[in-house]
């Protein structure tokens, strides 16, 4: 077989039995391929998790079809044993055929626990060099070399010299690739045993990406330091000691090819920040020029032209996993910012380029999100990839001691390129503070009342089609998916309309002794949008003005110091956008937003569609069936063609992909 998901997929021939029951204890079927190839054959899939919401789904959408004499392909999947299945409800082992997938059957001579620690989207790689290598049966040990060294390129014994290593912690950190601690266990073990890394920080920078670049943002100017004494014959005075965070090596090899080439991209994508340099004019002209404050239009002019280069050669494609999405959205909104900042003056030719650019990123993603979003909806939610895995991923630090304390801050209407703004300016203000940054995707249609309370409810928005159209019910979902994991009601707090002014309401729920878990909505970007007549560089800059007020470093010191585990994201972000007519559709549309309009039926979806073709008919995936969406073209709004703001309900990346970032204390 081509690749591992052949073996499954095979299983899956439309019209064989209108209900599949699939024991994965491995959550083989979750993986993002899996599930598009289970869908372009025509099945649906349906985890069963809690018995609740999936009786509620079933009934619903499938019992009810089938009732009518409607034929489906319904696929329901329990993380279980074989042998489990039995424990599915009678009507369900009576009408449904079973079958079952493991791991140990894909990879038979490879250690099961091993294997199994890996994310599935690594396992292509490993199938691959099963297939062409074919390797006996490996022990443990074995086959944590074997997958390091065919999964991802590391072969710890051969990594002698400085910049052996550095190589290999760039490839790593710079794709973002998320490796099993036990593996990290092996590839330590076998570093010390060799030798010659004593004084590197290794249990810190090799498993964590911010320590690692923190790690060589402290050397960098060492190493300026070193290029700019090279060529002069001048004595030098002596130089005193360097005060690093992370010991170690202060002298890095940065000047190394296989270091080099990643020089460029590390300052251009703001993994690493430039530096000023008493002898920056000389150096200005070398390689090292993206690593030093010179001009300030000028970096940002050369940082504006290598962003858009480095975006333009790596859209995605459909193929593309939604972790790649992730990292060309957090470049995207590096541009954005940094085009957007107040004191940018943007050549014509690059802002044609960045709208040049922007186009093709909206044809890519359209396509990419009929293949694949409805896979993201039951994903494992560890790392989130939607927002309303957040609550369950929160859980697993919760349910791993009863002290563990949880505060979740849902900044409205956020936009990743809105949150760099943010971030700068709380970092200005607290030198300590470390972001541990990544993104989770919005629901479709990108409004509050959808995408913020599946947030809030742990939940896809199919299960609270009473409340679809508004905030209200909030609070009660965000303490019921508490409650169910076994909380009580007072260790639950909720608060909204925050973003201005005192915080009293906050201190008196964090002061509680038995509160553990906070949900905090701010809602002052999201007002700042809707009142803003400046398009998106107004937008920035009334941010940044927010930013740098004192609510929301005092909101993050009070969480700290009360020992909560801070985490901050959005249920959507905005775009700038231009009117392509106003539907005069009357009061048939369920919700008249600028970015989306929603329907009851599909009927009356498509006949406003019809004045408005090059507008997304977006079908209801994860949405109640009498929740028809109508997203805007791209770039625009349903308003008069002479008007122009600043709006969200569609799907372009800047309202679907949004900050998913952890916010703690580096003494910590």
């Amino acid at each position: 077989m081509s690749n591992w998901r052949d073996q499954i997929l095979k299983e899956f021939t439309p019209n064989v039995a209108r209900l599949t029951l699939v024991a994965d204890p491995d959550g083989l079927l979750l993986e993002e391929g899996i599930l598009a190839g289970i869908r372009d054959r025509g099945f649906e899939l349906i985890p069963f998790e809690d018995h609740v919401a999936f009786r509620y789904a079933y009934e619903s959408k499938f019992r009810s079809r089938w009732d009518q004499g409607e034929g489906t392909d319904l696929v329901v999947v329990l993380h279980s044993a074989a042998s489990d299945l039995g424990s599915l409800p009678y009507d369900l082992l009576q009408a449904g055929r079973r079958l079952s997938f493991n791991l140990g059957e894909i990879f038979p001579n490879l250690s099961y626990p091993i294997v199994a620690a890996l994310d599935r989207g690594d396992l292509d790689s490993l199938y691959d060099a099963q297939k062409r290598y074919t390797p006996g049966v490996l022990g443990d040990n074995a086959t944590k070399e074997f997958v390091l060294r065919h999964v991802f390129e590391i072969a710890p014994e051969i990594l002698g010299k400085p910049s052996d290593l550095l190589r290999t912690l760039l490839r790593r950190h710079y794709r973002e690739e998320r490796i099993p601690a036990l593996l990290d266990e092996r590839f330590l073990q076998v570093l010390r045993q060799q030798g010659g890394f004593e004084d590197w920080p290794l249990e810190t920078i090799v498993p964590d990406r911010e320590a690692f670049f923190a790690f060589l943002q402290e050397r960098w100017p060492v190493f300026l330091n070193r290029s700019a004494n090279q060529d002069t014959s001048e004595v030098q005075e002596d130089v005193k000691p360097y005060r690093f965070e992370y010991p170690g090596p202060s002298d890095l090899p940065f000047d190394h090819d296989d270091i080099r080439v990643y020089i460029d991209n590390l300052f251009l994508e703001g993994l690493l920040e430039a530096v000023s340099h008493d002898r920056a004019e000389s150096l200005s002209d070398t390689w090292l020029a993206i690593g030093i404050q010179t001009d300030e239009h000028a970096d940002r002019s050369r940082r504006l032209a290598g962003l858009l280069d480095t975006l333009a050669a790596d859209i995605p494609d459909e193929k593309t996993r939604h972790d790649g999405w992730f990292r060309f959205a957090k470049t995207w909104a590096e541009l954005v910012a940094l085009a957007m900042d107040s004191n940018a003056v943007l050549r014509k030719s690059t802002q044609q380029k960045m709208e040049a650019l922007q186009a093709q990123i909206d044809a890519a993603l359209v396509p990419w999100l009929a293949k694949r979003y409805a896979g993201l909806v039951n994903l494992p939610p560890a790392p989130p990839v939607m927002l309303h895995h957040i609550p369950r991923f929160l859980s697993r630090h919760i349910n791993d001691a009863r002290k563990h304390k949880v505060a979740f801050v849902l900044v409205d209407g956020l936009a990743l390129d809105q949150w760099i703004v943010i971030r700068k300016e709380i970092a200005r203000k607290r030198a300590d503070y470390r972001f541990r940054e990544n993104a989770v995707f919005a629901w479709i249609p990108t409004i509050t009342s959808v995408s913020r309370q599946a947030a809030f409810a742990g939940k896809p928005p199919i299960y609270f089609p009473n409340s679809i159209h508004t905030t209200d019910k909030e609070p009660v979902l965000w303490t019921r998916f508490w409650v169910d994991q076994g909380l009580t009601q007072q260790e639950v707090a909720y608060a909204k309309g925050l973003g201005n002014g005192a915080l009293e309401s906050v201190e008196e729920i964090v002061a509680r002794p038995k509160t553990r878990v906070v949900g905090l909505v701010i809602d002052k970007v999201d007002k700042i949008m809707h009142g803003m007549e400046l398009g998106a560089p107004g937008m920035h800059n009334q941010v940044r003005q927010w930013a740098a007020g004192p609510f929301l470093a005092q909101l993050f010191d009070l969480l700290l110091e009360n020992r909560f585990r801070v985490y901050l994201s959005s249920d959507h972000g905005n775009i700038e956008a231009t009117g392509c007519g106003r539907p005069t559709e009357g009061a048939v549309a369920d919700l008249r937003g600028e970015r989306a309009r929603i329907y009851p039926d599909a009927l009356l979806r498509s006949q406003v569609k019809e004045r408005f073709p090059d507008a997304l008919e977006w079908p209801p995936i994860g949405l109640p069936e009498d929740y028809l969406p109508l997203l805007a073209p791209p770039r625009a709004a349903f308003v008069r063609k002479t008007e122009s703001l600043v709006g969200h309900g569609g799907a372009s990346l800047e309202e679907l992909i949004v900050p998913f970032v952890r916010i703690e204390r580096r003494d910590r």
